[in-house]
């Protein structure tokens, strides 16, 4: 088969959403290599790169379609994919291109939250507008629409009224890099070059409002007294970010919260802008704190347990179906209990060894294999 894709956030995009491509396009080239895989990218990029006999990236060419990428993208794309003979394209981030249905091609899209749907007060109005109206288009004319969650589902069918037999839930993997153990002096090298400290809790993810940074940052200061461990953050943001400082500033922990994606040493590294040192920077962790109020699915909750990382995790939203028996799980609202979370990981040895055990053995419900194989089926089903 010739398979397209939209690849503008496997190129640009460091976050969820690149990661998730990536990781995808990565599996199909490797155990599918029989197929073609057409990439569909608006902009060349320098800072991810995804290789292969079998990968072809596909730029825009002629002026009209260079000076006008997001049109080429959104719709005149339609054009190479009937050049290229492509018998389906994949919206890996909830889009498809206008009226790609009337085309021979057929055509699958990932949907991977609407949060925009059940909190349009995060978003701009505009931006509400616009996400709405892409992804009711995506969910209403592509041959199947695969949800990461159940929740997603949910939503999906709540939000959009989809019939239900049109959608499909597939879990999705993370990059294989995390379920492998790495020596000590693999993760010192890493410990060093950022300068992490013996012990830390991690937070990954952007810092806005949902992902909930400031409440952890509470936590911290609830156990001031007892735990002499600071949190290393890794993730940026902007009002949000600056109202958890201000938080920080104001209580005198500043000390405890290492904002490491501001450091000169993550900002000139190659390594940490593609995210390959992540893997190490987990496995140096104690554990992983991830209170979001609301998630499409939540990755870095898998990559902890990948990583045999105690991870502390909402008791809502879809999160429950990411951690499974091997989390934490804390009211997203409560300061209180994610500080007696964080507590017990540090100080009961053989329940944090359970949490590591248990959460590897979930993980493996999220193996690569599993998910390459359940996504080509997808591919199959509609073709």
């Amino acid at each position: 088969m010739n398979i397209g894709f939209d690849a503008k956030r496997a190129y640009h995009n460091g976050t969820g959403l690149g990661q998730y491509s990536r990781t995808l396009l990565t599996l199909l080239k490797d155990h599918y290599p029989e197929h073609q895989y057409y990439l569909f990218n608006p902009k060349a990029s320098q800072k991810f790169t995804i290789t292969g006999s079998s990968v072809h990236e596909i730029l825009p060419s002629g002026f009209l379609h260079k000076a006008f990428r997001s049109a080429w993208r959104s719709s005149w794309v339609k054009k190479d994919i009937e050049r290229l003979k492509i018998d389906i394209y994949h919206g890996l981030s909830h889009e498809i291109p206008l009226g790609i249905e009337k085309t021979t091609t057929r055509s699958v899209v990932t949907i991977h939250d609407l949060i925009h749907e059940r909190y349009p007060e995060q978003y701009n109005p505009i931006d509400v507008k616009i996400y709405s109206k892409k992804f009711r288009y995506a969910c209403t004319h592509a041959d199947k629409v695969i949800a990461i969650s159940e929740q997603t589902k949910r939503d999906i069918i709540d939000f959009y009224k989809i019939p239900e037999k049109k959608i499909e839930v597939c879990y999705q993997s993370c990059n294989p890099a995390f379920s492998k153990p790495l020596s000590p002096e693999e993760k010192n090298i890493v410990r060093q070059r950022y300068q992490l400290p013996d012990e830390f809790f991690l937070c990954v993810g952007t810092i806005i409002e949902r992902k909930n940074l400031l409440n952890i940052c509470k936590a911290i200061y609830l156990l001031r007294n007892e735990l002499n461990i600071p949190l290393v953050v890794i993730g940026d943001g902007g009002k949000y970010k600056q109202l958890v400082k201000d938080y920080i500033r104001q209580n005198g922990i500043g000390h405890k919260i290492i904002f490491l994606s501001e450091s000169e040493a993550a900002r000139s590294s190659a390594s940490f802008k593609s995210s390959s040192d992540f893997p190490a920077i987990y496995q140096c962790a104690v554990a992983m704190i991830y209170p979001s109020f609301f998630e499409g699915f939540g990755i870095p909750v898998l990559e902890s347990l990948c990583s045999r990382l105690p991870v502390i995790t909402s008791n809502v939203s879809c999160l429950p179906e990411a951690g499974g028996p091997g989390a934490y799980y804390a009211d997203p609202y409560s300061a209180e209990e994610i500080a007696a979370g964080m507590k017990r990981i540090y100080s009961d040895t053989a329940f944090a060894d359970d949490m590591r055990e248990k959460g590897w053995q979930y993980s493996l419900k999220f193996a690569p294999e599993k998910y390459v194989t359940h996504i080509m089926n997808i591919y199959k089903s509609v073709c």
